[in-house]
């Protein structure tokens, strides 16, 4: 029988570590086991009791589908089409509640029903044109510079450092092109469309030209794959945690709302909604995605504390000219 040999061997390689060789569970399976996903569950929880549950149901997905192309290419999209609008959904409601107006930043301008569903159908329809395919084509890059798939996961610390790493490099690219893309005719041309919402919402956040989606995308696709090409030490689990929390990040900084918990008065140098809340409002400075150092290091921060400091250099510049 083809499937005496435990499939313990599979995850305990080091051939099998850094690449992209899980589909080859189904292989090692009698044909009946993988008819279904529980099936396929249940075959290699009885032979690799050593995974705990979450990486049996990993490995059993990859087993169950077969095609590592297929197998990527759906949990991805699937995992960022439910994060995005699951997330969105606790802004939409509090949008509808009074209570929390008085969190609002611009609370004269609350989104209309109306402005969150033609908001979502271009969401959607920019996930479907132009993310679907990019998401569909991440597997042979993540395979190319040697991104893991395989089980047992990384620990939570090596995660940590590594999507930490991330967040630094994300928020560099995002800066320098996003401060680009306020020059005027990239402005006019491909920026233009996101702030169309004066006073954004976290719904709006990914409300983008495909070509922007694409630009600023880059900053949160490659930062992983860079790192990866280097190391050829990072698993895939890591990418999808880092989505999440950059997504996260994203729909939160766009949500409208400043609450005394928000994060930024714990983390002095986080940017959060209130960054940039104004920028959509002023449409200038502000540019960072998820800290203030590059805003703060170039004078580019606007606040009413940064313009105060101008007014004064400005004051003091003329003085000195007298």
């Amino acid at each position: 029988m083809a499937t005496t040999v435990s499939m313990g061997s599979l995850f305990t390689n080091p051939s099998y570590n850094m690449g992209f060789n899980t589909s080859a569970l189904a292989s090692h399976m009698l044909p009946h086991t993988t008819d279904t996903y529980w099936n396929a569950f249940g075959e290699i929880s009885k032979q690799n009791i050593q995974l705990n549950y979450f990486e049996r149901l990993w490995a059993a997905w990859y087993a169950f589908m077969g095609n590592d192309v297929l197998a990527t290419g759906i949990m991805s999209f699937v995992m960022h089409e439910v994060v995005y609008f699951g997330r969105s959904l606790p802004w939409m409601i509090i949008d509808r509640i009074p209570a929390f107006n008085k969190y609002k930043i611009q609370n004269q301008k609350i989104p209309s029903a109306k402005e969150q569903w033609d908001c979502a159908k271009l969401v959607l329809i920019s996930h479907f044109t132009v993310e679907l395919p990019q998401i569909w084509f991440f597997h042979p890059m993540a395979q190319y510079v040697g991104m893991s798939t395989s089980v047992p996961f990384p620990s939570i610390w090596s995660m940590a450092y590594q999507i930490a790493i991330f967040f630094v490099l994300e928020d560099t690219w995002h800066y320098w092109m996003h401060r680009a893309l306020h020059w005027g005719p990239l402005y006019k041309n491909i920026h233009k469309i996101h702030h169309q919402y004066s006073a954004p919402f976290g719904l709006a956040a990914e409300y983008a030209s495909p070509i922007e989606v694409m630009i600023l995308g880059l900053g949160t696709v490659f930062s992983p794959l860079l790192y990866c090409a280097i190391t050829k030490d990072m698993h895939i689990l890591t990418m999808y945690i880092w989505i999440m929390l950059r997504l996260f990040q994203a729909i939160d900084a766009h949500s409208g709302y400043e609450f005394p918990w928000s994060l930024h008065h714990f983390l002095p140098f986080w940017a959060g909604a209130d960054h940039h809340d104004v920028h959509h409002e002023k449409f200038i400075g502000n540019y960072s995605s998820s800290f203030r150092w590059w805003d703060l290091a170039l004078d580019t921060e606007n606040s009413p504390e940064a313009m105060k400091r101008r007014r004064e250099q400005r004051l003091a510049k003329a003085r000195k000219a007298q």
